[in-house]
């Protein structure tokens, strides 16, 4: 359930892009960005489908609660309902656009808290050094020892389903991730011509890294934190599949997944379009992190 791509991002080859950033660098990165087709794709198929959460209640074109045993598991192209109907009559489209909002919030929302929390501690320990760095790495390093996907399911196995335990177990599980890519590209940077004039000046710990370590670390965790967001969303759903995510009756692709999986004998289409729309937000914002991580590879 790890995300695959063309170069997959690691701790290590996001802190490669990290250090000296030239006053027009990030200029120059958002041009490069722009100008790649895939980055170009991704984008707006990322853009369209956040579109599509937010005006989710508006577009819908039925309820996605209303259901009718009479109308059960209807084909794709049924008049009135353009992707059949699911295994108690309610209308699939609907569901599929209103369970893009929990989809997409507990893809984002965990890698989003993980971003603030994990890269602040983690720059903290890249830049302290020491005896709190050791402190820091080997308290990740014991949840390094466990697979995402197993660290999420015994998390969520243990304190209970949901919308707000998924959400904390699938936090916990990125955090350590984080932190590791925060505090590799920190202790880079920490010993650098820049920092250590600042240091010389008399300029304050907290002064140095606002001034000077945030601009060139906040790029390289932010493209990495880009990366999990296809990997949390696949997590989320496979905790809501298992019964350890979202809850019936809310809409939310993964639980889709499970309640359709019978149906797949009789409706195979419309029991794999919950799969579908995972697999394509997945890949979107894979191959748009990958684009923006690669423009940054390029100095200057």
């Amino acid at each position: 359930m790890e995300s695959k791509l063309s170069t997959p991002l690691t701790p290590a080859n996001v802190a490669d892009t990290a250090p000296l950033r030239s006053p027009g660098y990030w200029s120059n990165t958002l041009r490069r960005v722009r100008k790649s087709r895939v980055a170009l794709v991704a984008g707006t198929v990322v853009a369209l489908l956040l579109l599509m959460a937010i005006l989710a209640p508006w577009i819908a074109p039925h309820d996605p609660f209303q259901a009718s045993m009479l109308e059960r598991l209807k084909p794709v192209g049924t008049p009135g309902h353009l992707l059949g109907t699911d295994e108690l009559g309610r209308d699939l489209l609907s569901r599929l656009i209103m369970g893009g909002r929990l989809s997409l919030f507990m893809g984002i929302a965990p890698v989003v808290i993980a971003f603030l929390v994990g890269g602040s501690i983690g720059i903290f320990a890249g830049y302290s050094g020491g005896v709190a760095n050791t402190l820091v790495m080997r308290t990740v390093d014991v949840f390094y020892a466990f697979p995402s996907v197993l660290l999420a399911v015994a998390l969520s196995g243990t304190i209970g389903a949901g919308i707000k335990n998924a959400l904390l177990s699938l936090t916990i599980v990125f955090i350590p991730q984080v932190i590791r890519v925060a505090e590799s590209v920190t202790t880079q940077l920490r010993n650098s011509d820049f920092i250590d004039a600042a240091r010389s000046s008399g300029a304050s710990p907290f002064t140095i890294v606002r001034v000077q370590l945030l601009g060139n670390v906040l790029g390289p965790i932010f493209v990495y934190a880009t990366s999990l967001i296809s990997v949390s969303m696949i997590l989320a759903a496979g905790l809501s599949f298992l019964g350890l995510g979202v809850t019936p009756p809310s809409p939310e692709w993964g639980l889709m997944l499970n309640a359709l999986r019978n149906a797949i004998y009789t409706q195979p289409i419309i029991a794999a379009l919950p799969g579908v729309m995972i697999f394509i937000t997945s890949i979107s914002f894979n191959l748009l992190a990958d684009a923006i991580r690669q423009a940054m590879e390029i100095k200057g």
